[in-house]
């Protein structure tokens, strides 16, 4: 029977991080008919594109599909907010624009738990691909890559005072976190180009966009995979309250996320058969891996006042918004032209851990990162939490209806090693602060608090104030294709089915060391290279740090 659809050659659900990498690096050479859908509508705004305002795009329902977790047991059954890009852009729209590459054993044990051919060597030269640095490129780093990465000013003196702190504590300073040690104390690079935030949107979309071959349609909400036999060959989406079918004559992209993807799958009947029967969804492949292994980072705020006017509380007012909102305007500099996430720190909670799994933001004012509690007084504070958790939750369908939102429950510190991780967090930070360096800003301690130092009162205070740092990940793991609990293939092909490929951060075996941004993109990368079957780029030499004396000194 002929289609009277629209037929493409490539069909990406999602415009976020990988899909927009994805959109451009399958359209470029033009001889490929690419469809990009997307359930959000545009970023063009000012909340989006200055990079201090990154709060409020994170908190409005135009551009967040609003998730929360089930009740955390044990968090004191508590509901976090777990925010996903919705628009073009996806989470790199209303993310921090933090720029963590992750630490090179990462993707070495990625190879080792079945993603063949995504250890460090074979990763370092999409991300240099990726990658254009401000400073220049080098061995590690990218100068000419479609997204742009830079450091902030560090005028605050509290970002020095930071860095000074963590000498005087014994650690020791790094030049580049993304490039051959991650291990210390340094600048943080941010997703920023000539003072605006520098998304997927903005770095890949924008420039493809002026092809022909490319389509953008947004305001598409995806409803399944249409397949033939166990092939995809289409997506069935809704539009203006239509329903339309497009077709794909070579493949069909997930890039939904680790949460929408999994949803997708599930609906199109790829999933653990067993749930799938309860919704009653024929199975086509019976694929318990999917939802399964979820991933994520907590983080607490480790908060102190500060003696001295210097933090951004002093701009906190409406007149001191208007004067940072009026610079960033008109000249796109200022505060309002950084994240202020512009120091941090990467180490190890104790001897015989092989590489970091403790990550530090520094963030010269005492407020939540949601902006859901103002800050009250000068304070500044670290925003601290372990990077490879043992804990792992699922996401899985409340109903058939795709415009209802999974259940996602992380399962949060259901591991005893989380908590002794935790408790090292608290006491090594407020070590930290309590070296000479913060002695002329240092106040008293907002929270954890000084009298918050056994065992249970920090547990406590974990279960009451931990929150997520916004990294769900995992769920469609990438593994061997005998590796029941793998969804993809280390070709990012959804095992049990052809024609059907899941590429965003849903693919990771585990998740990374640090924010999740950096380490999407190249997987977007990467996955354009299989999907065109092009040569991989030559994998690279270059050696990487790990601490001499790891097994017997914590720093």
């Amino acid at each position: 029977m002929p289609r009277t659809e629209a037929e493409w050659d490539f069909i990406i659900v999602g415009a976020g991080s990988a899909g927009c990498v994805l959109a451009d690096r399958l359209s470029a050479d033009g001889s490929n008919k690419v469809l990009l859908l997307e359930a959000g509508g545009s970023d063009r705004s000012i909340f989006i594109q200055m990079p201090a305002a990154l709060a409020y795009p994170m908190n409005t329902k135009r551009w967040n599909w609003g998730y929360h977790s089930e009740p955390e047991p044990h968090l004191n059954n508590r509901r976090l907010h777990c925010p996903r890009g919705l628009g073009l852009g996806g989470s790199s729209s209303i993310n921090g624009l933090v720029y963590v590459r992750g630490n090179p054993l990462d993707f070495e044990r990625w190879d080792e738990e079945g993603a063949r051919g995504w250890a460090y060597a074979d990763v370092l030269p999409y991300f240099k691909r990726a990658e254009s640095r401000k400073e220049g490129g080098n061995a590690y780093r990218g100068g000419d890559g479609p997204l742009s990465t830079t450091y902030g000013t560090l005028k605050n003196p509290l970002h020095q005072a930071w860095l000074d702190a963590a000498r005087e504590a014994g650690y020791e300073l790094t030049e580049d976190y993304n490039g051959f040690r991650q291990e210390g104390f340094g600048r943080m690079d941010m997703t920023v180009r000539d003072g605006t935030r520098c998304s997927a949107a903005k770095a890949y979309l924008y420039p493809a966009r002026k092809r022909a071959n490319l389509k953008v349609e947004s305001h598409a909400f995806a409803n399944r995979v249409l397949f033939e036999g166990a092939r995809a060959v289409g997506i069935e989406y809704e539009r203006g309250g239509q329903l339309h079918r497009v077709y794909a004559r070579r493949e069909v992209v997930l890039s939904g996320g680790s949460i929408n993807s999994v949803q997708l799958l599930k609906l199109s009947g790829i999933g653990p058969a067993a749930e799938l029967a309860g919704f009653g969804i024929p199975v086509l492949a019976d694929r318990p891996g999917v939802g399964a292994n979820l991933q994520d980072h907590l983080e607490f705020y480790f908060q102190m006042a500060c003696i001295k006017p210097v933090t951004l509380f002093g701009q906190a007012n409406l007149l001191g918004k208007a004067l940072v909102g009026a610079e960033w305007l008109f000249l796109r500099r200022g505060i309002g032209a950084s994240n202020q996430f512009e120091s941090c720190g990467f180490i190890r909670s104790k001897a015989g851990v092989k590489y970091p799994d403790i990550q530090y933001h520094f963030f010269p004012m005492a407020i939540n990162y949601d902006g859901s509690s103002l800050a009250t007084e000068h304070g500044f504070q670290a925003h601290v939490g372990p990077m490879r958790s043992k804990s792992r939750g699922s996401v899985t369908l409340r109903s058939a209806d795709p415009r209802e939102h999974p259940k996602i429950l992380f399962n949060y510190m259901s591991h005893p090693d989380d908590w002794e991780e935790m408790r090292a967090c608290v006491r090594l930070t407020r070590e930290i602060f309590q070296q000479p360096a913060f002695a002329p800003w240092r106040g008293r301690e907002i929270q954890p608090g000084a009298d918050c130092t056994s065992d249970e009162a920090i547990d406590a205070f974990i279960a009451d104030k931990v929150e997520s740092a916004l990294h769900p990940s995992c769920t469609c793991k990438m593994g061997a294709a005998d590796d029941p609990m793998a969804v993809v293939d280390p070709q990012l092909k959804v095992i049990g089915v052809d024609g059907l490929r899941v590429v965003d951060s849903s693919v990771m075996p585990s998740i990374t060391t640090g924010n999740l941004n950096a380490p999407t993109i190249m997987i977007g990368e990467k996955g354009a290279d299989h999907i065109l079957g092009k040569p991989l780029l030559p994998r690279s030499n270059e050696p990487y740090f790990v601490h001499p004396e790891w097994e017997t000194r914590q720093r």
